[in-house]
């Protein structure tokens, strides 16, 4: 198989559940997730808990010899459990996602509940501004994420969402594959800690013709 690579993914962040959910499939997902990561040499960042899902990948990427860092709110550190590897303490929930938007090359969404989703569209809504140019991907187990993906469907089909931005496998490692070779685009140039960039005269044409803001 030959991948068409367009960047390389060293650092990925990854999105899940604090607890393993109904279906077994959902464990075994996250574990070979890990199990991927270790294989390809790519470290993990985190949500930080120690717990569900979120606790089977840490300790199976920090066991596997990868480099393990979870971003979390000073609010949760009593409730998250055992955090693995380096923690980083933040003060609010848009911190911890800037931050982990910062340290990370891509990130990948497992099954999850309200964080979750909350995490993934938010990471989708500043790539569609901007702010960051990196894949996201949706490790559909099970079918978890069908809905979703249905709803997204159903956005563009009314023209209120531009595009696809959702990268999606059932296979961790044919999602990271697509990952890598992903061309990603935004509307705007955006960044949090800094003034707005001026759009060139190309993202103006575009934009003009986009209402999805």
């Amino acid at each position: 198989k030959v991948v068409d690579k367009k960047r390389e993914l060293k650092v990925v962040c990854v999105f899940c559940g604090s607890s393993l959910g109904a279906n077994p499939k959902y464990k075994e997902a996250a574990i070979e997730t890990a199990d991927e990561f270790n294989k390809r040499g790519i470290d993990l960042v985190y949500g930080g808990g120690g717990f569900g899902l979120m606790g089977e990948v840490s300790n199976r990427v920090h066991a596997g010899g990868g480099k393990v860092v979870g971003i979390i709110p000073k609010a949760f550190t009593v409730d998250e459990g055992n955090s693995i590897g380096e923690v980083k303490i933040v003060k609010t929930m848009h911190e911890r996602k800037a931050m982990m938007e910062k340290m990370s090359d891509g990130f990948i969404a497992l099954p999850g509940g309200l964080g979750t989703f909350e995490e993934l569209l938010e990471m989708t809504t500043w790539q569609q501004l901007g702010i960051h140019r990196k894949p996201i991907g949706v490790l559909n187990t099970a079918g978890y994420y069908d809905l979703l993906l249905a709803m997204e469907q159903k956005g563009i089909d009314e023209k209120l969402i531009s595009g696809h931005r959702l990268i999606v496998s059932d296979n961790i490692s044919q999602l990271l594959d697509l990952m890598e070779s992903a061309d990603i685009t935004g509307n705007y140039r955006l960044k949090w800690d800094e003034e707005i960039n001026t759009p060139t005269p190309e993202e103006k044409a575009g934009n003009a013709q986009r209402k999805d803001i």
